[in-house]
């Protein structure tokens, strides 16, 4: 099963589940802005993407640039920002397997496919 946290109002995730879409894949639509991720599952998809939770932050949106831009978190610290304003979270993710990929292009998802 192919789970993508998507923003219906986002074209590259709307692309992005296209894509999926086309390939035929069963995927679990997740829209993360509505339900978002739980800090372990966060931390499971930063794992998967191999990135820090700050390289995951969308820079931006006003949220950070208001409230987070210049500061000093920890890991832990900016999962938590991204559990309150989902909207930090860069979209969209897909997860599939085991492995995680980030639909900036939609295309690169496919190397998890």
């Amino acid at each position: 099963m192919t789970r993508i946290f998507h923003n219906p109002r986002c074209r590259k995730s709307r692309e992005t589940l296209e894509l999926l879409e086309e390939k035929k894949e069963m995927v679990t639509i997740i829209e993360y802005l509505k339900t978002p991720p739980s800090k372990d599952e966060l931390k499971e998809i930063l794992e998967m993407l191999d990135m820090k939770p700050e390289q995951l932050l969308r820079k931006g949106e006003a949220i950070y640039k208001e409230g987070f831009k210049g500061k000093e978190l920890s890991n832990d610290q900016w999962m938590d920002v991204m559990i309150a304003h989902p909207k930090l979270i860069e979209r969209p993710i897909v997860v599939k397997d085991g492995k995680a990929a980030i639909g900036r292009p939609p295309e690169s998802v496919l190397q998890i496919l």
